[in-house]
């Protein structure tokens, strides 16, 4: 791996050590922002973890935790790091585990290499797009991470199956959702199977084949789809921005996400 990749993977597996230590605690300091969504002190202290990394590689951070700067300033980036120092933070206070740490390469307002981190299974999905390769790994020992040793497995798309395989979020399944496997039902004449999963984990279900399609058609934030779209993007699987119907940009005006679909099926 290029060095700046290392240092993504070793962010995120250091903000996700400090994200299970809070998780042990009773306390996490939850607050409301001003969107009334959920922020933890496991947000704010992996988010300055994270940094304490990616700062000195002199590439420019977007990240959910951090001040947001004027498009006028961010523009003329030609890269810039994407990250969210937790995401699924719903699911993190719900102690269900499905919590990941997301970060994202972006050059030329397009994802080139992305890292997400589970730490409370210790997986770690790393996608490369320049090689067309993703990879998940279970680390054995996050503390002193030897980066250059990975036991790293490489993960594809599935074959076409009997039933088409759905990945919803826990805590965003819509009526247009619903619409939609009703049409994949008639479209393909195929029983669907909903696979529900919290956070930026239901890329990486796509990614390795434990999913077909990833219908997202509820709000996100760039912060929650660029490390998953860069995994997905190197296994050969487009993230289609369904407004523009074009693979998703990043570092745009509006960071808010138009609805997307990730499928593998033709």
């Amino acid at each position: 791996m290029k060095d700046t990749y290392k240092t993504a993977v070793k962010a995120a597996v250091e903000g996700g050590i400090r994200i299970m230590e809070i998780y042990e605690n009773e306390d996490f300091q939850v607050e409301s922002k001003s969107d009334d969504s959920p922020l933890t002190l496991a947000d704010n202290e992996a988010n300055d973890i994270i940094n304490s990394f990616l700062v000195p590689t002199g590439i420019p951070i977007i990240s959910e935790e951090n001040k947001q700067l004027e498009f006028s300033e961010r523009k003329d980036w030609q890269e810039c790091w994407i990250v969210d120092p937790l995401d699924g933070t719903k699911e993190f206070i719900k102690r269900n585990g499905e919590f990941t740490v997301n970060i994202a390469l972006i050059r030329n307002n397009v994802p080139v290499f992305g890292v997400i981190y589970v730490p409370a299974k210790k997986d770690l999905y790393i996608g490369d797009v320049e090689n067309q390769k993703s990879f998940k790994t279970s680390l054995v020992a996050e503390e002193n991470l030897d980066v250059e040793n990975l036991a790293l497995t490489e993960i594809a798309p599935s074959e076409t199956k009997t039933e088409i395989r759905v990945v919803g979020s826990r805590s965003h399944m819509n009526q247009d959702t619903l619409e939609y496997i009703e049409n994949l039902k008639s479209k393909y004449n195929k029983e669907v199977e909903i696979v529900s999963k919290g956070s930026s984990l239901k890329f990486c279900l796509v990614a390795e084949g434990k999913a077909d399609v990833y219908p997202r058609f509820a709000p996100t934030m760039e912060w929650d789809t660029a490390a998953g779209q860069a995994i997905c993007n190197a296994v050969g699987l487009s993230v289609i921005d369904r407004q523009t119907a074009e693979p998703m940009k990043y570092n745009r005006e509006n960071l808010l996400n138009n609805y997307f679909l990730v499928s593998r099926l033709g």
